[in-house]
């Protein structure tokens, strides 16, 4: 049988025993390592390794040795308690193998818990787990987490009380991470909120949130967009030491006018355009930008793009005009054009 939606999500919570086996299927590998775990500690409990009562089979070990895979399944453990077989990266060389396992499969033998990449409608594994109807297949799609999977996983943290406006923040971040990075996010907030029982604000989650651009980078925009016009050399100076590739540079700068510009032209107002962005901005830097856009103006903005389009050309190009000289009176003179 074949899960989606609400009923694949609580499925991983809350499986059902009876079930022969279990297939978790999709591209990204991240997402679906991470369902089955959350599907193993559910069905078997966290202590199921050191107590012997979780079998691991690769998909290619099966290949070369397919008693495996029954021998696993019927195995009597030494500790009580439920038992499991994981098979990694299952394919369809591997669906025989499977399907007779199935076919001698008893109340009372190991749960089976396959995972594979991303199977097609007519994949032989996938078929044959669906038409089963003792099995559940499960496909795991590369789509932006919605909002309950956002709040379940902020839960399972111990992360409940949040301000208005953190949770909106958290909800955003949410969407525009990968699973994994979002659960480690939920992670080092939890120890940053650790005996601390205060609301969690906005300040807390971008303290936590992953840096989308190098802090050496992020320093450097600052230093530029704030029109702090004497620190601009001596930071140069220090990047290009570190071997920062000049165009590298101009191109994060750039992004982030353009980002300042798209937020300064936007009907809805910069507010609304930065909480929209992907990824979001939030936060002290939300606030920081903010002040940036107002300072700036569109009119400014769109000058300061310009001076970097033209340097971004000649950066390419094969004049031989020294491209660090170049890029800081680029800058120096974006830098200048703000007013303070």
């Amino acid at each position: 049988m074949k899960l989606v939606g609400d009923k694949a999500n609580n499925y991983f919570t809350s499986p059902d025993t009876s079930h022969t086996a279990i297939l978790i299927y999709g591209a990204d590998t991240m997402r679906v390592a991470l369902r089955r775990h959350e599907l193993l500690k559910a069905l078997i409990g966290d202590n199921a390794e050191e107590e012997m009562r979780l079998t691991r089979i690769s998909g290619s070990d099966l290949r070369s040795d397919p008693a495996l895979l029954l021998d696993g399944l019927k195995a009597t453990g030494f500790f009580p308690g439920r038992r499991a077989v994981f098979v990694d990266s299952a394919t369809d060389t591997n669906s025989a193998v499977i399907d007779a396992a199935m076919q001698d499969w008893q109340i009372g033998d190991a749960i089976l818990v396959l995972t594979s990449y991303q199977l097609n409608a007519r994949s032989k594994l996938r078929k044959m787990i669906e038409n089963n109807s003792n099995s559940v297949a499960i496909g795991i799609y590369n789509d932006p987490l919605n909002e309950k999977e956002i709040i379940s996983i902020a839960s399972k943290h111990n992360l409940i009380n949040f301000s208005d406006d953190a949770k909106k923040d958290l909800i955003a971040l949410g969407r525009s991470l990968d699973p994994g990075d979002f659960q480690q996010t939920c992670e080092k907030l939890s120890l940053y909120k650790y005996k601390d029982d205060s609301i969690i604000t906005s300040i807390d989650i971008n303290l936590c949130a992953p840096v989308t651009i190098d802090a050496a980078l992020d320093e450097a925009i600052h230093i530029i967009a704030d029109a702090r016009s004497a620190e601009v050399g001596p930071m140069l100076s220090r990047l290009f030491g570190q071997g920062i590739n000049p165009t590298t540079l101009c191109i994060a700068v750039t992004r982030y006018f353009k980002n300042l510009h798209s937020a300064a032209s936007h009907p809805s107002g910069p507010d609304a355009a930065l909480s929209r962005a992907r990824p979001p901005v939030f936060g002290h830097r939300k606030e920081h930008m903010l002040r940036q856009v107002r300072l700036w103006g569109g009119t400014r903005l769109e000058k300061a793009l310009g001076v970097l389009t033209d340097t971004d050309l000649l950066l390419r190009s094969s004049s031989k005009a020294p491209a660090h000289a170049m890029l800081e009176r680029a800058f120096i003179r974006i830098s200048m054009m703000r007013p303070k």
